[in-house]
């Protein structure tokens, strides 16, 4: 009997000793924050060409993370490349803040201004931007209630209709099973006017609901050649104009950054991933 109890107080000391010493080996193994906003090293140039700038992270031993703003505190973008070139095609000021992840936390640098005197007309040349947003003029989206919906399954190659073939595209008539009522959704307006600014108005998605909420941000239209890979992302808290309830769809998608798999004068198409995995597509037309 006694040998026994010496082996269970053996086994619980030894144990005891192996989940007391995990914790203070992970904290140790994070050394010290030595960096200061003064010392790292980093450089955000402007080109010959003052609408671009050059963003470029100089310390390998970093993460780099860089956000930028508008003159009015829009979100405009991010990214976490060590070295990058972006355009500000409007005129005004722009705020560059750069941040370097570290082992042991994250060191924030001085936020850098940057002044652009003029616009960038030959930036906005490619006709996707006009067929979005009809340039400063600006350009209203809403559900396009007789066919919303496209379904094609669990596709993740799908890229474009014209490439693919289409899926089935049926009339709302034809899928009451899908829940997607029979209501004004809202509307979504893009415009180029001084900035990439976009307001969504959205209809609250419960049965039977009418409310609907405003917000205004701006986005960002992401050009890839051979249009098989557009996308777009909203700042400032707005999102693609979409029915159903959130979930509907998967958690792993976001209305925040979508992919374009239609844009033409008269069709602006996205995709979405449903709970169950399955791909949707949601059409819009212009506002009449």
């Amino acid at each position: 009997m006694k040998r026994i109890l010496y082996i269970v107080l053996a086994a619980v000391t030894i144990s005891s000793f192996l989940f007391s010493c995990e914790p203070a080996e992970d904290r140790e193994s994070l050394p010290a924050v030595t960096q200061t906003p003064e010392t790292l090293e980093f450089s955000i140039t402007q080109n010959t060409k003052k609408n671009e700038v050059v963003l470029k992270s100089e310390d390998p031993t970093v993460i780099p993370f860089w956000r930028y703003i508008d003159g009015s505190g829009n979100e405009l973008g991010h990214s976490n490349k060590s070295n990058d070139v972006i355009n500000f095609p409007f005129a005004g000021k722009y705020t560059v803040f750069y941040t370097a992840f570290v082992r042991g936390g994250s060191v924030e640098a001085a936020p850098v201004t940057v002044d652009v005197p003029e616009n960038d007309n030959a930036f906005f040349s490619d006709p996707r931007w006009s067929k979005l947003t009809n340039g400063q003029a600006g350009k209203t989206w809403v559900l396009y209630m007789t066919a919303p919906l496209e379904f094609i399954g669990n596709t993740p190659s799908y890229v474009n209709r014209a490439v693919s073939g289409p899926g089935w595209w049926p009339n709302l008539t034809d899928i009451s099973w899908a829940g997607l009522e029979n209501k004004d959704w809202g509307e979504i307006t893009f415009d180029l006017d001084g900035g990439y600014n976009v307001s969504v108005t959205q209809t609250n998605p419960t049965l039977g609901s009418t409310q609907k909420t405003t917000k205004v941000g701006t986005f960002n239209f992401s050009l890839t050649n051979g249009e098989t890979n557009d996308r777009i992302s909203f700042n400032g808290g707005t999102e693609m104009l979409h029915p159903n309830e959130p979930s509907y769809f998967s958690p792993s998608f976001s209305f925040t950054n979508v992919k374009i798999v239609e844009l033409t004068d008269t069709s602006l198409c996205f995709i979405a991933i449903r709970a169950d995995n399955d791909y949707l597509i949601y059409h819009l037309v212009p506002k009449s």
